[in-house]
Order: structure tokens, then C-alpha cells, then sequence
């Protein structure tokens, strides 16, 4: 069965950085795309970057367009999310996803997978 592993998370200060990884047990055909959503207290999940391991096309939410970014490393079997310029608002549980089915755009949008990781805590606060 697919495992996933999300790691990275942790405290960080308005304006800082930090990079999420999410291990994935195996990329196949099984794993057509891979996103990051995440839940903040009391709001929906949302999905934030998703990426195509066919062919890298990615998505991005306008929340997040232009300060995170999504990439793969195949020989890792990992997918990372480099997140920038880090607020307040981007406080909350990240959870990392695999879909054998949906395209980048489709799966942030319908917020649906296949299978998900049990997420990793993100805190922005000073």
C-alpha cells in the first residue's frame, strides 16, 4: 500500500521560510499527481500547490501563487514545498496527497485524492 510521509514543519516568524517534504513509498502510474493542502482552524481544506508527476504542470491557489513552490525529486520518490514570505494566515496542519486520476488543477480544486498523508503543523507567529 502507498505510504506517505509528510516532514519539515514547525514554528516560524512572519516573513521566514520553510520547506516541507512529503516521502512518497513509490511514484508509478499510480501516483498521477501529488498536492500539498492544508487546514487551518476552523476553515476548509484547502488545496495549495498540486504538480503532475507525468509532466511537472502544477497549480497553484491564488493564496499562495508567486511565494510557494512545488517540485519533485523522482529519484527520491519525494515532492517538496518551498514556502516564502511566510504570514500569519498561512498557519495550519499541511497535509500531503497522492490522486491516480485527477489532473494538478482538478485535484487542488475539487480538494479530493486518493490516498493522504497525516499531515505536518505549520505555525507562523512571532
Amino acid at each position: 500500500q502507498l505510504q506517505i510521509e509528510e516532514s519539515g514543519g514547525g514554528l516560524e516568524q512572519p516573513g521566514g521560510s520553510l520547506r516541507l517534504s512529503c516521502a512518497v513509498s513509490a511514484i508509478t502510474w499510480h501516483t498521477k499527481t501529488i498536492g500539498w493542502f492544508r487546514q487551518a482552524p476552523g476553515k476548509e481544506r484547502e488545496g495549495v500547490p498540486c504538480i503532475s508527476t507525468r509532466d511537472g504542470t502544477t497549480y497553484y491557489a491564488d493564496s499562495v501563487k508567486d511565494r510557494f513552490t512545488i517540485s519533485i525529486d523522482s529519484a527520491k520518490s519525494t515532492v517538496y514545498l518551498q514556502m516564502n514570505s511566510l504570514n500569519p494566515e498561512d498557519t495550519a496542519i499541511y497535509f500531503c496527497a497522492v490522486d491516480s486520476m485527477l489532473e494538478a488543477k482538478a485535484m487542488c480544486r475539487i480538494n479530493e485524492a486518493n490516498r493522504w498523508g497525516k499531515g505536518t503543523l505549520v505555525t507562523v507567529s512571532s
